[in-house]
């Protein structure tokens, strides 16, 4: 299933905890890249993500609760 990660309105963000996060629910991806595109997505800019299909529910939740803004594309 494919993300794409819109914003995150936490009002001071958490840069390792949100790598940490995309680099746990996403497929097959390390934690620099996922460090590379924490910085984008807090830069403002939209990021898309491949999630592997049996974390969907986790992820969402984890996104939430980071204050992370998504929506599905697959």
């Amino acid at each position: 299933m494919k993300l794409n990660l819109l914003s995150c309105d936490a009002q001071r963000p958490d840069k390792r905890a949100i790598a940490q996060c995309i680099a746990e629910i996403s497929a097959n991806m390390d934690d620099s890249l996922a460090r590379e595109l924490t910085d984008i997505l807090l830069e403002g800019d939209l990021v898309d993500i491949e999630v592997d299909g049996k974390n969907t529910s986790s992820a969402f939740r984890a996104l939430r609760k980071l204050d992370i803004d998504y929506e599905i594309v697959e």
